[in-house]
């Protein structure tokens, strides 16, 4: 099959300008960029003008699970996304004990949700991207080895640091799980089992991630009060092995955090300085989402989901949460401090008998509820068995500006799927291009488009996508500028962008005049050169 892309605005992903011509597709690959005949080809797609540019990278996805559900992915493919990166956080599905599969699905289900048409026995990282491969996908696939699930190899779900013989296991599985072609390392210091983890244990993991070439993607020990000294161990733990740092979704969490901010960007200016590789993805709003079971002090997780139910059903551990809660705990970023119970709202649940929650802040389920704002809380995630996801509004709109300028930023959504979720999973990449490109001037157009594509392909070692050039895969975004931007709110998040025409996943048209095209499921299970 050859395409022929005719007269378009070419934004090639390289920070190069733009110019008006043509893009040739044979098969999966661009065979030719600038003024092309229309002679010869299969179909010629008239783009009028429009913008053509390479197709959009999501280095934050939690398609994990979803993808076995609803393979296409269309709110990804509907806001341009062609690629994405799984194994987020340090907590995603492989590999996995068998041992461990009851209490961590129940672990997952809040944050990348929980389905039974995945065989959750695959037990290494090869057996799952081999059944994702099976499954086929809209968008392509890219995995993170998550540092939770090699941890769980060692220490289950046990709280504690690391010994030398459960920290050479560590090091001998992820070396091994690297195997699969994964590109980077992932960990998420606020979610258990990783938050277990000391400095030690991260710099040992980095050194074998060093040796593979791929980055630490890190969700830092904290992004509120204790952000400047999280910071500084995560470029420390960057010195010490050598590892690349990429921080996920970079941010300040808490108003009053804000005082941080000159520090903050003295921090990453220093590191470059220094010759540290960093760099960070971001989504564009204040407010963030996760599992609600972030809320409660990290002692009620020590032992998985089953031994926090056991703690949610006793009166005196709910005591000392709602006392923990309230006083805070060193190192522990406390949501309901930051955002309040008006800023934290319940976006998905398991049960249908607990639907009327969603869409609720927690001050209102408590009324709802006729409790405590707590005590609504500390119900819903024991009736769900934790499975309940939230929205959390964290930070201020200036800062979502300053860190969209920065060099070291690329665009990501974080979007959970499940329930009434964030509008980012629809709009994140529509909303920077129309909101912060075109209307606020953040940024031109094609450094938004840089950094979309050509700069995460960099960052994680895309060599055969993120541009527009001859050889590499035909991912392609068709889209105009004049009109491309998020329509989803919190209230009504499910709406795909405008703007948006067409996207071309490894050469085929997966996204068509704006609608979706069910007979394209062309993504594929990308994999690490070694």
């Amino acid at each position: 099959m050859k395409t022929l892309i005719k007269d378009g605005l070419i934004l090639d992903g390289g920070l190069n300008p733009p110019f008006l011509g043509s893009v040739a597709i044979e098969g999966e690959k661009i065979v030719g960029v600038g003024q092309i005949a229309a002679a010869g080809f299969d179909q010629v797609i008239e783009a009028n003008g429009l913008a053509v540019a390479p197709g959009f990278i999501d280095t934050h996805s939690h398609s994990d699970v979803e993808v076995f559900e609803n393979p296409h992915l269309w709110p990804k493919l509907r806001q341009g996304v062609t690629t994405e990166f799984l194994g987020q956080d340090g907590i995603s599905v492989a590999p996995l004990p068998k041992t461990c599969i009851s209490p961590w699905r129940k672990n997952l289900a809040g944050l990348d949700g929980d389905t039974d048409k995945l065989d959750w026995t695959f037990e290494t990282t090869e057996r799952y991207m081999s059944l994702l491969e099976k499954n086929g996908s809209g968008t392509n696939l890219c995995y993170l080895i998550p540092h939770g699930n090699v941890r769980m190899q060692a220490r289950g779900l046990h709280a504690g640091t690391a010994n030398p013989a459960e920290l050479k296991l560590m090091t001998e599985v992820l070396d091994e799980e690297m195997k699969a072609g994964a590109f980077g390392l992932s960990t998420g210091l606020i979610y258990m089992p990783c938050a277990y983890a000391d400095t030690l244990e991260m710099v040992e993991l980095c050194r074998v991630a060093a040796k593979h070439d791929v980055p630490l993607v890190i969700h830092q020990r904290s992004e509120a009060d204790a952000i400047l000294a999280s910071m500084e161990e995560v470029l420390d733990i960057g010195r010490r092995s050598g590892v690349k740092i990429h921080f996920s979704h970079f941010k300040i969490c808490g108003q009053k955090n804000a005082v941080h901010l000159p520090r903050i960007l003295n921090l990453l200016e220093e590191a470059k300085k220094e010759g540290l590789s960093v760099s960070f993805d971001q989504y564009p709003y204040v407010a963030g989402s996760t599992m609600l079971g972030v809320i409660l002090p990290p002692w009620v997780h020590d032992g998985g989901t089953d031994k926090l139910l056991e703690r949610l059903a006793s009166k005196d551990d709910r005591l000392k949460m709602t006392k923990d809660i309230a006083n805070g705990l060193p190192g522990w970023d406390n949501f309901i401090e930051f955002a309040g119970f008006d800023g934290i709202f319940v976006t998905s649940v398991k049960t249908e008998k607990n639907q009327e929650a969603v869409g609720l802040n927690l001050t209102e389920l408590g009324r709802k509820r006729g409790k405590e704002p707590l005590e609504a809380a500390f119900d819903l995630l024991w009736e769900e068995g934790n499975a309940v996801g939230m929205v959390d509004y964290y930070g201020l709109e200036e800062h979502v500006k300053i860190f969209l300028s920065r060099p070291e930023q690329n665009v990501c959504t974080d979007g959970l799927m499940g329930g009434q979720p964030h509008p980012r999973a629809y709009g994140a990449f529509a909303r920077v291009l129309g909101k912060y490109c075109r209307e606020e001037k953040v940024m031109t157009l094609p450094e938004a488009i840089h950094k979309m594509t050509g700069r995460p392909a960099a960052v994680f070692g895309l060599t055969d996508r993120g541009l527009i050039k001859e050889g590499l895969a035909a991912d392609l975004v068709i889209f105009d500028p004049a009109t491309v931007i998020d329509v989803g709110t919190f209230t009504d998040p499910r709406r795909h962008p405008s703007g948006i025409k067409d996207v071309f996943v490894n050469g085929q048209r997966a996204v068509k005049d704006g609608e979706n095209n069910p007979d394209v499921l062309s993504g594929k299970v990308l994999k690490k050169k070694s």
